[in-house]
């Protein structure tokens, strides 16, 4: 396979991704719901090679997962007990990440940041709340706490929030945190953590993402 061969393999592969994340996003795909390969290159009109490196990717995300002599199926949606004790796990993670990063944050990251923000709150703003409102939502608010780890400076704190990627993934995707009262509160939320950290607030941040994550807890959990 030539440079040529491979790149065009690649973005196919990538036209996959994205359409599969679509179809997860407004329900075509039920969480459990097995993925076979050779049916998806039939129902799509590829070959196997990009869907088989599409798949992979999504494996990497937690979103999708395979199984021995089984292959591939969509993810478990994370049930009540495990969407608690995941929120747990941030909230005792995320707030030391917040009060980190407030101490040393520069320029273009307060702007990466901003944008992050930004986003959410234009998903928020979409009267129709469909799978591209939602992927923007999932996506601006993925950034938001990414950016946030990567900028704390403490490589032992990011490597925990990394490793609970897979899950953090989950449950996005796959719980009611992506619903109008849902969204509409996070960004707010999150316009608070931006303006503590921007302003070098760090015990503020940390406390303001100490009551995002329990208040998203609690949204997950009762709505």
């Amino acid at each position: 396979m030539d440079v040529g061969e491979r790149t065009f393999v690649r973005s196919l592969s990538d036209r996959m991704y994205d359409l599969l994340l679509g179809q997860f996003m407004d329900g075509s795909r039920a969480s459990g719901e097995p993925l076979n390969i050779d049916a998806l290159a039939r129902e799509f009109s590829v070959s196997q090679t990009p869907l088989r490196e599409a798949l992979a990717k999504l494996e990497t995300t937690g979103l999708v997962r395979r199984e021995a002599l089984k292959g591939y199926r969509v993810a478990p949606s994370l049930d009540p007990i495990e969407v608690g004790k995941l929120l747990d796990a941030r909230l005792a993670i995320e707030p030391a990440l917040a009060f980190e990063t407030a101490r040393r944050t520069t320029p273009e990251f307060l702007a990466d940041l901003d944008v992050s923000v930004r986003d959410l709150e234009r998903s928020v703003a979409l009267a129709d709340r469909d799978s591209e409102a939602f992927k923007l939502y999932w996506a601006s608010d993925g950034r938001f706490h990414s950016l946030i780890a990567e900028q704390c400076s403490n490589p032992f704190l990011e490597t925990a929030y990394k490793s609970l990627l897979g899950h953090i993934q989950r449950f996005r995707l796959f719980s009611k945190v992506g619903n109008e009262s849902g969204a509409h509160f996070a960004a707010i939320e999150h316009r608070g953590i931006y303006e503590a950290v921007a302003e070098g607030q760090a015990e503020r941040a940390a406390d303001l993402m100490r009551t995002h994550l329990a208040n998203a807890k609690h949204r997950a959990l009762h709505t």
